[in-house]
């Protein structure tokens, strides 16, 4: 990455303190009315001619390459460079729009530092957009960054396609806003006063939003239509159609109604599940059999009010439904807010009463004179007093959660994709506070104490500071979330006193698709540990932040540096997880230790916050997303219908071809019992298994990179030609079932073979992908040179395909299920046994398994599932996916955004506000879910962990039996813990297990019933499992099966067993 360069911009007059706006007659001759010259511009910055799908490619598929293509035509203006306007930037700059313009005309102070986390202690003095200006264009290198410090006039603004104001008054937004809508030029206010915040929108008179969700069209399989007034479509009922009334559809591949092929879209009611009406179909032919039905997405047309005439007649999005009334009252509220210092030339002061009665006062008198659309029955004074108590109050959570917000309305401004918000937004975050309420916050208490944190000390005070400060966390995980949560953290000051710390994991290095959402990165941290990247970002956001960096999994492999120790000396745990796994791991942890965990995901712009209190709530694990719908094996490996089958056919082809023979060959190289194993699997297993493993090191070892590329075109050959031709002489086209019904209808899709063609570039796509592959494994140079490997095929002899008889192909799912559990026949398991040679006879071999990796675009990987897959597709004929769509299915990529990221994020910290004020209640906590496209904000009290009883004792997952075998001169015995149980609680143990070993059942043999009673417990958990405990373990859980006096199973807690 170049320097970046600045040059300064000569102002004819000094910068104003306030937002001033000046009309477009005052400007004829000013020298501000064009793009200002002041920026800071990175290598490439502005050139986006071509979308870099390596940074966006998370993001396109999110938002797709037409929106992206249309936000890279739009110059977007920042106006406020505080912690809202900074957050703002940062998504957008991240998101690749033409350019973006920060104007701001203030000198950073050490307030600003509560939240705009690219500023300094040694910036306090400097122009706040000029210190700010080069730190935001390191973020991305396509999108220019110019700085503008002098008061914003019509003239420079037409320049924008989108203006956003923040830290603006309410002439400014009055005066700028009627003239962005005269204009048509989209406009969006922001705003944030401590726990509450505030968002509008217009986007001009007639709005267009291309597409309302951002979901994937829904397509579906027909099998009937009729011929009516009023046609009815009945889907394959092997799935619900999804579709809703309003919906428009499209068709393909229809037979005998061939009109519908390629209609234009038609409107649509649902009927049912599976049916639904199209309108008039009797000009049409009469329906024979297939076709597709695809949704079309419509664009739909939103007309705004400009925010004179919305403040007069408001509509709102409300963002949570049980806070119904607060939207209202606090359009009143701000208005109140701007008047009061307007009038007072200050802003209300932290919990003072005499400012909060005054701006009481104001907003009454305002709600007075109200038009009708936004007059309330009456003014909520307790609400309003908080507004006015909240007003100096500049915290990160609350910026980031409104932010985040806001720059994904500045992307629908300018992409026009998704929902934007109409047109009023109001949220707060007063449950923050402490459940006893906020007598305890005195104005003293909150006043400035020349901090950096003076921002949130105005909101909850300098005691509730030093908690803050220290608080002992632990973040698992350093991508996208992490990166947010590091830069909450450190803004808001966890772990900032000598007392605190906050230790942050992740073992991934930092690729280049981080950077476009990962945004403590920078191009050159890339191959860098992400861990230690972000904990040094963070560090220079607040050189107070005391954090630890590790480089570690979190699993059982790593329970010897997370130990007791760590977990017990934590306040909590936030994950920033992307894996169910790790996460369900680190739920475990939680439960076990009894510690907090703030729990969030993101997927596109979905976002979701579960909050886990011990002894409150229920756990992450207690509730799971139904498993994911797996592809039938008969659809994968003969009829599939869909580019989704093809492709996941694609990664198994890799799977089986590059990898898995090849971990297999290793094992038998180098371990003694591998054929023990391999011999005790069941079904075909144990034969294919070896039978890989002879071609991988005997009939299929190449020599050279000719070698592999003759392998690579019979492979060819024989996946799409021979097998489907095969396939057809098995079931030919005009093949019927016994009811008489085609075979090949409904989901079955008649394939054709292909043949090799030297000028079909897919055809040496995959030869050249393969042959590449396969020299890999083996440490055989590959050649890129196309017509080298043209040549060698040209030399080649391929025999003709001839058709084998008693050839049996699985049609069913239960068939493909029994040909996988078939015994295996001996003597063929004999012949390939002996065809193997000893495993000392490879011994020199250097074989390289292939793990798939989607990212790397030099390494063939995706090369060759594209072309794979989209061969398949051609003999099934099945429309093609691009490149960018297969990375998509077959990476199995998680869709992401900043924005989304962003704003989840500060749900998150709103919740870690709430824990560290030791709010007890569940109703103080929220649940969240968000999806930015709609928009749509869902919060819900959390789940309360369940209860269950044995005797007349409750209990829940947070409950165990705390036992210390410790004892003088020695160990709790078994024989002890059975008689503990039996004496205290009235249980009898029945079985008793640890992790997968049981070290105590009643059906055990007499003698070794007897021989493990007197033991240690420890040495019995060692002796049946045959591994030492760790060193590092003090505790064991101990799982029971246990019947009660009158010899009835009953559900009992774990045991917690101490032993060291």
């Amino acid at each position: 990455m170049m320097s970046s360069s600045v040059t300064e911009e000569h102002c004819s007059e000094p910068p104003s303190k306030k937002l001033k706006v000046q009309t477009e007659a005052d400007t004829n001759n000013a020298t501000n009315n064009s793009l200002p010259t002041t920026s800071v511009e990175m290598a490439k910055n502005g050139d986006q001619t071509e979308i870099d799908e390596g940074l966006y490619s998370r993001q396109l598929y999110v938002l797709g390459h037409d929106a992206m293509k249309r936000m890279g035509r739009s110059d977007v203006l920042i106006s406020g460079m505080k912690g809202l306007g900074i957050e703002i930037a940062k998504n957008v700059v991240l998101s690749g729009v033409k350019s973006v313009t920060i104007h701001d005309e203030g000198l950073v102070c050490m307030a600003d530092l509560s939240s705009q986390f690219f500023l300094r202690k040694e910036d306090i003095g400097k122009k706040r957009a000029e210190v700010t200006s080069p730190r935001l264009a390191e973020l991305n290198s396509y999108v220019p960054v110019s700085h503008h410090t002098t008061a914003l006039n019509e003239a420079f603004v037409s320049n924008f396609q989108v203006v956003v104001l923040t830290n603006s008054t309410l002439e400014t937004q009055l005066a700028l806003g009627e003239f962005c809508h005269s204009k048509g030029i989209h406009v969006i206010v922001a705003d944030t006063r401590g726990l509450f915040g505030q968002i509008f929108c217009d986007f001009g008179k007639e709005f267009v939003v291309v597409d309302t969700t951002g979901e994937q069209p829904i397509s579906n399989m027909v099998s009937s239509v009729t011929k009516d007034k009023d046609g009815i479509v009945m889907c394959l009922d092997e799935t619900r159609h999804g579709l809703e009334s309003g919906d428009y559809v499209t068709f393909a591949e229809v037979q005998g109604m061939v009109e519908l092929n390629q209609c234009q879209p038609r409107k649509i009611k649902v009927l049912g599940p599976y049916s639904f009406s199209i309108g008039n179909t009797t000009n049409m032919s009469n329906y024979t059999r297939g076709g597709i039905v695809t949704q079309v997405k419509m664009p739909t047309k939103v007309s705004f009010k400009s925010i004179k005439q919305s403040l007069d007649e408001p509509e709102f999005l409300l963002t949570d439904f049980g806070k119904f009334d607060r939207p209202g009252q606090l359009h009143i509220g701000f208005q109140a807010l701007h008047e009061f210092i307007k009038t007072k030339s200050a802003i209300p002061r932290p919990r003072n009463k005499e400012d909060a009665a005054a701006m009481v006062a104001i907003a009454k008198e305002i709600n007075s004179k109200a038009a009708e659309g936004a007059k309330q029955e009456s003014v909520d004074e307790s609400l309003i007093t908080q507004l006015a108590y909240n007003a100096t109050g500049d915290i990160c959570p609350m910026q980031a959660f409104i932010g985040g917000a806001t720059a994904q309305e500045v992307l629908k401004a300018c992409s026009g994709k998704f929902n934007p918000i109409k047109q009023w937004m109001y949220f707060d975050a007063l449950e923050c506070h402490q459940e006893d309420g906020t007598d305890h916050l005195t104005e003293q208490e909150c006043q400035p104490k020349g901090s950096r944190y003076d921002g949130q000390i105005a909101v909850f005070g300098d005691s509730f500071q030093r908690k803050l400060e220290s608080l002992k966390y632990f973040i698992v995980g350093a991508g996208a979330i992490g990166c947010e949560l590091l830069k909450s953290f450190s803004m808001v000051g966890v772990g900032c006193s000598p007392e605190g710390r906050v230790t942050v994991t992740d073992m991934d290095i930092i690729e280049k698709s981080n950077l476009n959402r990962q945004f403590l990165f920078r191009p050159h941290d890339v191959s860098k540990p992400k861990s230690d990247c972000a904990a040094n970002a963070a560090k220079k956001m607040n050189p107070s932040f005391n954090i630890i960096s590790h480089l570690n999994r979190v699993g059982p492999e790593t329970e010897h540096v997370y130990n007791d120790d760590f977990f017990e000396s934590l306040d909590g745990v936030a994950n920033a997880l992307d894996n169910v796994d790790a996460r369900l791991y680190m739920d475990r942890r939680c439960v076990f230790y009894r510690k907090s965990l703030l729990e969030s995901g993101t997927l596109g712009t979905k976002g979701n916050v579960q909050v886990v209190l011990p002894s409150l709530t229920e756990s992450y694990a207690s509730s799971q997303d139904p498993p994911e719908k797996s592809i039938p094996i008969c659809t994968l490996k003969n009829f599939p219908n869909a580019i989704e089958h093809t492709l996941q056919w694609a990664r198994d082809e890799f799977e089986g071809l590059f990898k898995n023979p090849y971990d297999n060959a290793l094992m038998y190289i180098t371990d003694p019992k591998f054929i023990e194993r391999t011999m005790k699997l069941p079904g075909m297993q144990p034969l294919d298994t070896l039978d890989s493993v002879k071609k991988a090191l005997l009939d299929e070892r190449p020599n050279d990179f000719k070698d592999c590329v003759q392998w690579a075109r019979k492979y060819w050959q024989a996946q799409y030609h021979n097998q489907i031709a095969q396939l057809l002489y098995n079931f030919p086209a005009d093949q019927v079932t016994s009811s008489g019904a085609p075979f090949w209808s409904g989901p079955k899709r008649c394939p054709h073979p292909l043949n090799f063609d030297f000028d079909n570039e897919m055809h040496m796509d995959y030869v050249c992908a393969a042959a590449n592959l396969k020299a890999e494994v083996y440490g055989v140079k590959g050649s890129r040179d196309r017509s080298c490997i043209q040549n060698i095929i040209s030399e080649m002899t391929i025999p003709p395909f001839v058709p084998k008889s008693g050839i049996k192909i699985d049609v069913t799912e239960a068939d493909a299920e029994a040909s996988a559990q078939a015994s295996v026949e001996d003597d063929k398991l004999e012949t390939v046994m002996k065809n193997l040679a000893e495993p000392g006879t490879f011994s020199n071999l250097k074989l390289t398994p292939l793990d798939f990796e989607k990212d790397d675009d030099t390494n063939f990987h995706m090369d060759f599932i594209v072309a794979a897959s989209n061969l398949r597709a051609e003999n099934y004929e099945i429309p093609p996916a691009d490149r960018h769509k297969s990375k998509l299915i077959a990476g199995k990529i998680i869709p992401a955004i900043a924005t989304t990221t962003a704003m989840v994020v500060g749900l998150v910290c709103l919740e870690l506000y709430k824990m560290v004020n030791g709010n007890k209640k569940l109703e103080s906590y929220k649940n969240g879910f968000a999806n930015l496209a709609l928009p749509l904000f869902a919060f819900s009290e959390p789940i309360s962990a369940p209860k269950q009883e044995y005797y007349d004792k409750s209990f829940t997952l947070w409950d165990r039996f705390e036992i210390d075998g410790r004892k003088e001169g020695g160990e709790m015995t078994l024989q002890q813990l059975m008689d503990y149980f039996k004496d205290e609680e009235k249980l009898e143990i029945t079985m008793l297990s640890q992790g997968v070993c049981m070290i105590y059942s009643f059906f055990m043999s007499p003698a070794k019933r007897k021989d493990r009673l007197g033991m240690k417990i420890s040495d019995v958990v060692a002796k049946v499992s045959k591994k030492k405990i760790p060193k590092h373990v003090r505790h064991l859980v101990l799982e029971l099966c246990c019947n009660d006096t009158d010899e009835e199973d009953v559900e009992v807690p774990y045991v917690r067993y101490t032993f060291r």
